[in-house]
């Protein structure tokens, strides 16, 4: 007898448009599409400031995609911590693999060594490699990332995202719905601090979903409801609508009225080279894939940063970016090699060390490093 072949297209029902649903038991934790004017304060203007070295700036890191090259941007935070400075965040955003160093980014130096293995101890390197690849829904089985994550997620991680975001402090990770074709910007502080019993498990699988390239790693169900109605909703790589972000995209043309005559810094570190990068592709279908998929990120990394920068005018916001360099453009963002990743995180570890990390692009910043 032939065995059964698995039903990969069995699922829930999607909310209808128009629905507003949350995962059960979780209220007001995340923005869908492009939420109006009600949200900004939220997102820039009403949590109270915590103290810091810098009182006189709020603080914002946004953090783009970029696979296996986000170990550049964990290397840069860690190698700003060196240099005594990295600063004090008063907001986090992440997406894709910014989403995954988001939450450490967020909580400080003192989470650097977990931070560092994440993208250096060899564990994702395994999960990825050539042998553990399944074709299916994807290339891989979702058990790998969902490992990755567990890894170095925990609950004394969750704890310390709600002890931050009940100090006024905020942490913002954006997945893409595919079912409605919006993003969802899930408010990570506000599900750590919720208290109930399933808040790691949706914090991880956010976390999952964001990260979740279509066609390298299946895509997140996540069970919502509304009004007594069960729904589930696909999420995959925010990076699919949203490269990186710092307010919802309804946003970015309006004046954040809220923080009128207070600074603001926003960093943008962005784990891919922004520049276009000369080198011959091999007339075969994987180079041609790989080089054209690598050519349509870079493009929407630098609409993005192109929308950032007008944000950042319209307000009199300072922007600094930073970016791998032009000379690491030869590197895969789905090669996840050990010895790449390596090499890639003590890259961006000494550009913050060396004050090289950030370009000024609006306004200016002292010792940005």
């Amino acid at each position: 007898m032939r065995p059964a072949r698995p039903n990969h297209g069995r699922r829930g029902e999607p909310p209808p448009q128009g629905v507003r649903a949350e995962p059960p038991g979780f209220a007001d934790v995340r923005f869908v599409g492009d939420a109006g004017d009600e949200i900004l304060t939220r997102f820039l203007g009403e949590p109270p400031r915590t103290p810091s070295p810098q009182p006189e700036a709020m603080k914002v890191l946004a953090l783009s995609g970029g696979g296996a090259s986000g170990a550049f941007g964990a290397g840069a935070l860690v190698g700003l911590s060196e240099a005594g400075r990295r600063p004090l965040f008063n907001m986090v955003t992440g997406v894709s693999t910014g989403a995954l160093i988001a939450p450490f980014a967020f909580l400080g130096p003192s989470w650097d060594a977990r931070l560092k293995d994440a993208f250096t101890d060899g564990f994702a390197s395994e999960a990825f490699a050539l042998t553990a690849l399944r074709p299916g829904v994807s290339l891989y089985p979702g058990e790998q990332l969902s490992g990755l994550v567990r890894r170095y997620v925990d609950a004394d991680l969750m704890r310390a995202v709600a002890d931050a975001h009940r100090s006024g402090r905020r942490l913002f990770v954006a997945t893409a719905n595919l079912d409605a074709q919006t993003t969802s910007i899930w408010d990570m502080g506000a599900i750590a601090a919720s208290g109930q019993d399933s808040a790691l498990g949706l914090f991880a699988t956010v976390l999952v979903a964001s990260a979740s390239l279509p066609g390298i790693f299946p895509p997140k169900m996540i069970a919502v409801e509304s009004e007594g109605r069960f729904y589930e909703e696909m999420h995959v790589d925010g990076g699919a609508i949203t490269p990186l972000f710092v307010v919802p995209e309804g946003l970015l043309l309006r004046r954040a009225q809220d923080l009128d005559g207070e600074a603001v810094e926003v960093y943008a570190l962005f784990n891919t080279t922004l520049d276009p990068s000369l080198r011959e592709t091999s007339l075969s279908a994987v180079p041609i894939l790989v080089r054209s998929f690598e050519l349509m990120l870079r493009s929407s990394y630098r609409g993005a940063l192109r929308a950032v920068t007008a944000f950042c005018e319209i307000n009199d916001f300072v922007l600094l970016t930073g970016s791998v360099p032009a000379e690491l453009s030869g590197s895969s963002m789905l090669r996840f090699d050990r010895a790449a990743m390596s090499e890639m995180f003590a890259h961006g570890a000494r550009l913050a060390k060396d004050a090289r990390l950030w370009t000024e692009a609006v306004g200016s910043a002292a010792d940005a490093g």
